[in-house]
């Protein structure tokens, strides 16, 4: 397994995903969780056989694919329904993000969790650190509802949907406090990869 695993997690909305370019551009393996759940339903998976068996016909497209506004709609109306499908889903993506960390060339590789925190860290035990990205929420409000073209009311059930900011944030070792402009985000993420480095150098 690489030497050093680092989970980086952060609330929707609050620029994992830039983040997570931008170690990348640095040489390190990124595993993408929500990468490992597209994966884990799709067309011909045992996955997305199961999510049809729970829910019914009515979430595939015509294609035979997920219907993923469909099935967030959802899932985001009914605790119920996301259990339903966390527990399909969730158990495929943890087995596909470690295998990927065990194939990761470099000295330390980034598993990238969305909903870590709503997991709960104790499924992960061979990650050895976590990133927490951090925003305030009235911005990750207005960035959610402009990047996905939502209202707020959608979007306040998504984020009352993930553990609340506070609760994030205790699982942190380090935190990106992601607030600015996104090329403020290249010294931060420049400074932690030079630390990751010589952790990982450590660890071995």
């Amino acid at each position: 397994m690489s030497a050093y695993v680092v989970g980086l997690t952060g609330g929707v909305a609050s620029g994992k995903s830039e983040v997570e370019r931008r170690f990348a551009a640095l040489g390190v393996t990124v595993a993408d969780a929500d990468a490992a759940a597209r994966d884990a339903v799709a067309p011909g998976s045992e996955g997305l056989a199961a999510v049809v068996e729970t829910f019914g016909a009515g979430v595939l497209q015509g294609d035979g694919s997920l219907d993923r506004a469909r099935m967030r709609e959802l899932v985001f109306a009914d605790a119920d329904a996301r259990r339903r499908l966390e527990a399909i889903v969730h158990p495929q993506v943890r087995l596909r993000l470690r295998a990927a960390c065990e194939a990761a060339q470099g000295p330390y590789a980034i598993a990238s969790i969305p909903l870590l925190a709503e997991g709960g860290r104790d499924h992960y035990p061979w990650i050895d650190r976590v990133l927490v990205v951090d925003v305030p929420r009235a911005l990750q409000l207005a960035r959610l509802q402009r990047r996905d073209g939502i209202d707020a009311a959608l979007a306040e059930r998504m984020l009352a949907a993930q553990v609340d900011r506070l609760a994030r944030l205790e699982l942190a070792d380090d935190v990106i406090y992601n607030d600015g402009p996104l090329d403020a985000l290249a010294a931060h993420v420049a400074a932690l990869d030079a630390r990751y480095r010589q952790l990982a150098e450590g660890s071995r």
